[in-house]
């Protein structure tokens, strides 16, 4: 995107790309359709990007003081390009799209290669020069590349990503570079990931289960959202969506009945259990064994009080050893913090050289908006690096 805004005839702009072939990460979105924004108005959706983990101490406990520590970057602005805007890119690349019940967008034949290799041949036919295998390793006497080779360019636009995924090439790498050149930079850690549950072995059996018609409670905030149990913990896009609070120490539970009052719950949990075992008898009640398996498995010691077990299954403790390794992390939080750049993401301590995407120290959840952020911020240091070129 920074090298689309920086192409000009008669200007050279190189695109070195470490990896043999470029945009790993963005086809391995594809895998999942390739969400490209979510289309709803742009002050909500600016409301889901909040800067990242440098803004917080570990161990902040109330969502409300989460949210307040936690503003968007001062640098950071969709109106660069925002839902809107990544709607007519994408069609402008010939990509037919579709917006979902949920107003995710999405390409209609759900891959991410036909937009890539078209994008690739607008960037090839505005004079482009993609060079694979050149890894950055140094600032010595320029940009300096594995294998030797040196390139000296007037502006350049860092897009080396976080250091979530680092086999598709986000292997924050470039950390140790940027900091010995004196940019601040703030500890990475794991985004819309799951968490690690040690379970006893009576889950084993729904290892792979899918978690519906549940509520996640964090905070004053809750969502209704699938996710699923595995050998690992919990993962999926219901975690994942206030997954940064829980991250950052807020304490979780588990609502099992959301479309129930307590009171109606209570009742149904006072009725007579006959000869039906605890697990028959609750699965009556929730009518889903995962949930029964997941009240057994952190409510115990169960209540005998109707009430009590009501309140129980409506607040659920989720109890958990903390969040997955960066490794298989959606995306990250962390990177070049937002007092060392300047509104044009410009390094303040590299002049001429300008940083985007997951570099920078903001996250969001999944849903379009990782994506949609990436696009918005390597547009708006591309085009700020165009200005520094052509002196404004």
């Amino acid at each position: 995107m920074a090298a689309e805004a920086l192409m000009a005839p008669g200007r050279r702009v190189v695109l070195a790309e470490a990896m043999p072939s470029p945009a790993r990460k963005f086809l391995m979105a594809g895998k999942s359709g390739l969400n490209l924004t979510k289309d709803e108005p742009l002050p909500e959706f600016r409301a889901r990007f909040t800067a990242g983990t440098g803004a917080l101490p570990v161990g902040q406990r109330s969502l409300d003081r989460w949210r307040t520590r936690r503003p968007t970057p001062g640098y950071f602005s969709t109106e660069d390009m925002g839902p809107s805007e990544v709607k007519a890119w994408a069609e402008g690349l010939g990509v037919a799209l579709f917006t979902g019940s949920t107003g995710r967008v999405f390409p209609v034949g759900m891959k991410a290669s036909p937009l890539l290799r078209a994008w690739l041949a607008r960037l090839g036919a505005g004079g482009v020069e993609l060079r694979t295998r050149w890894r950055w390793c140094g600032l010595e006497g320029g940009f300096r590349f594995e294998g030797g080779q040196v390139l000296r360019p007037k502006v350049a636009v860092l897009a080396l990503g976080g250091a979530s995924w680092p086999r598709l090439g986000s292997d924050a790498g470039w950390v140790p570079m940027l900091r010995a050149a004196g940019v601040e930079l703030a500890p990475f850690r794991p985004a819309n990931m799951g968490f690690r549950v040690s379970w006893s072995g009576q889950m084993a059996r729904h290892f792979g289960a899918p978690v519906k018609g549940a509520a996640l409670l964090v905070g004053g905030a809750a969502r209704r959202g699938e996710w699923v149990i595995s050998a690992a913990g919990i993962e999926g896009g219901g975690i994942y969506e206030l997954a940064a609070a829980i991250r950052d120490g807020a304490a979780a539970s588990v609502d099992l009945a959301p479309d129930l009052e307590a009171g109606v719950l209570a009742a149904r949990f006072a009725r007579p259990r006959g000869k039906l075992s605890v697990g028959n008898w609750l699965r009556r009640v929730l009518g889903d064994p995962v949930k029964v398996a997941l009240l057994m498995e952190w409510g115990r010691p169960l209540p005998e009080d109707p009430e009590a077990l009501a309140r129980l299954a409506k607040a659920l403790p989720l109890r958990h050893e903390g969040p997955m390794g960066l490794y298989r992390a959606i995306s990250s939080a962390g990177g070049i913090t937002d007092a060392a750049l300047t509104a044009d993401l410009e390094l303040r301590a590299l002049p001429g050289v300008f940083a985007c995407g997951e570099m920078l120290d903001w996250e969001a959840p999944t849903g379009g908006y990782l994506l949609t952020g990436c696009f918005s911020t390597g547009l708006r240091a591309g085009r700020a690096a165009a200005c520094r070129l052509a002196g404004l």
